[in-house]
């Protein structure tokens, strides 16, 4: 049985998930791994557009935005030199910043969650995280790391927004507990408490492979 794992880091804006997804991948790789990081958005073209309407240089449909983030998705699987689903068939592990459970919990502030599931479906079935892990952080302790981290906000950086968002996460890990493996993390703390928090995590699946 092959030893790489996919693992999906989940949280709010400002939760920390890209800190953590990029300390656990020099963890696993100082330990001996061939790790391959990537994020969503991706870089692409479809992420490109992704991140203008984010930032609010273009205006789209909420269910437009689903779809865009569900096109992105599938061509962050299947892109025949750096896939992730060629990564993990060349032995990698993969540390992915967002996958299909920030479509469930962003998108479903504006439409129907079991419709954003639906649409995921052929991710799901084409690469499903070995573990998933939502940093969990307040939304008002969230919002605070934003203000004091960016000139900006984004599209759903709002307290409002973030806090639905939030609910969202934990209404899908529930909803899908007996298909997904997820583990929650609370996410306030240090940057090395919570790192050691994820660690724990990583290591209590990987002991089962």
């Amino acid at each position: 049985m092959s030893s790489n794992l996919f693992i999906a880091i989940e949280g709010t804006d400002g939760s920390g998930k890209s800190t953590q997804a990029r300390l656990l991948a020099e963890r696993l790789t100082n330990a001996g791994h061939s790790v391959h990081t990537t994020f969503e958005p991706t870089s692409g073209h479809i992420g490109r557009l992704l991140r203008s309407i984010l930032k609010g240089e273009i205006k789209a449909d909420q269910k437009a935005i689903a779809a865009l983030f569900l096109a992105d998705r599938l061509d962050h699987l299947l892109r025949e030199e750096d896939g992730m689903v060629k990564k993990m068939q060349e032995g990698y592990s993969v540390i992915c910043d967002r996958y299909y459970f920030s479509s469930y919990a962003y998108h479903s502030v504006y439409t129907d969650m079991d419709w954003v599931i639906e649409c995921n479906r052929m991710c799901a079935a084409t690469l499903r995280p070995h573990l998933t892990i939502f940093i969990d952080v307040p939304t008002d302790e969230c919002m605070a790391r934003i203000a004091a981290g960016r000139e900006s906000a984004e599209l759903y950086e709002t307290t409002e927004i973030l806090q639905k968002v939030r609910t969202n996460y934990l209404t899908a890990i529930d909803k899908l507990k007996d298909t997904e493996k997820v583990v929650t993390v609370n996410g306030s703390g240090t940057i090395e408490e919570v790192a050691e928090r994820v660690w724990l995590a990583y290591t209590a699946i990987s002991d089962k492979r």
